[in-house]
């Protein structure tokens, strides 16, 4: 069941989104999905698959920067995006323990949708994979995701809406000790006369109850409850656009997807793995192997990019609320006997209303 988008409740948001306020307002940008759910094999998992670029057959770098605000999780390929500030093929989110499977699942796609880059040169492939942990809710030692499952979401990327929540590899996640997962949003910026699009994909499962903030209310204090002792999740932000940019440059702009979170009140805990990739789709060429010696490549002046800034942590802390208000009641399979609940949108907007923030 499709349930309201933040904006849709009323909730207000700061910016200018693109026409479907996700990452797919990205020109090119296509995202697809792999979906586990069989309660009797305690299964409530997934694959979340973005493809940056329609470049079958030609593969072309994506340019792009990463930052850890904190370290504790995974995400593949990011040691040559520090060293070239590029890479090659689609980004994948699964669960911790579908990293590899995911990983084996990329390289067969990749094999195949650039067939004669692999067969004519000496070419490698190495997919962006990132994780977050899925194991209250799902059996991830069970290994539920495989390599077709990861083949199935990128066969499946498509522009237009994108499905939030209980989805791919957020199927299975919690975000403040409720149900979370994937969400998304996208902001419209101007820059000397030139529109250009941002957006943001998060796998939210992150956070504790009594941190929650929507847009200053602190609504998780108005909410007890929960059942975890600490910080026990992580958080992965994807974030795009098609405004050309310094690898240096989106490695600052990755590092302000760590002021989107924060907006919702994480501090970055211990245990959560807070990993974020940003990528331009601008700018294409052609492999490095097929270039000649001197490369020619464009980006905004670093005078400009307070609004590009600003539309990301926007963007981000919408993306957060856009996942935890999709969410709905889904039972623990470890430990057994509790239930992760959706977030009370009622209640949320009652509490919203009380500080008048509506």
């Amino acid at each position: 069941m499709t349930r309201p988008r933040g904006r849709e409740l009323g909730l207000p948001f700061a910016g200018q989104t693109g026409p479907f306020n996700a990452i797919t307002d990205v020109p090119g940008l296509t995202v697809g999905f792999t979906t586990l759910t069989d309660p009797s094999r305690r299964m409530r998992t997934g694959v979340t698959a973005i493809v940056p670029r329609q470049d079958a057959n030609n593969p072309m770098p994506v340019w792009a920067g990463f930052h850890a605000l904190n370290g504790n999780g995974e995400m593949t390929g990011v040691h040559w995006i520090n060293d070239a500030g590029y890479f090659l093929g689609p980004v994948l989110i699964t669960n911790t323990h579908g990293v590899g499977a995911c990983h084996q699942g990329a390289v067969q796609w990749m094999l195949g949708r650039y067939a004669e880059h692999f067969q004519n040169h000496h070419a490698w492939a190495m997919p962006v994979v990132a994780e977050t942990y899925d194991g209250v809710l799902n059996d991830i030692n069970a290994l539920h995701v495989q390599p077709a499952h990861a083949v199935a979401a990128l066969d499946a990327a498509a522009s237009g809406p994108v499905a939030e929540g209980s989805v791919g590899g957020g199927n299975g996640m919690i975000a403040y000790e409720f149900k979370g997962g994937t969400g998304t949003a996208s902001r419209q910026i101007q820059v000397a006369g030139q529109t250009y699009t941002l957006g943001a994909l998060v796998q939210a499962n992150y956070g504790r109850r009594h941190w929650l903030s929507v847009l200053g209310v602190p609504v998780g204090q108005a909410m007890p409850g929960g059942f975890a002792k600490k910080e026990s999740g992580s958080i992965i932000v994807i974030l795009a656009t098609d405004a050309p940019l310094s690898d240096a440059i989106l490695r600052s702009l990755a590092k302000r997807a760590g002021l989107g979170i924060a907006r919702s009140g994480s501090p970055g805990g211990n245990s959560s793995g807070d990993i974020f990739l940003a990528f331009s789709v601008a700018d294409p060429m052609p492999h490095p192997e097929k270039m000649g010696a001197v490369i020619q490549r464009q980006s905004l002046n670093w005078e400009v990019l307070d609004v590009l800034y600003e539309a990301a942590v926007q963007a981000v802390d919408e993306a957060v609320i856009n996942a935890l208000v999709q969410g709905e009641d889904v039972p623990t399979v470890k430990p057994a006997g509790h239930v992760v609940p959706a977030l009370d949108t009622d209640k949320l907007l009652d509490l919203m209303r009380q500080h008048g923030r509506m």
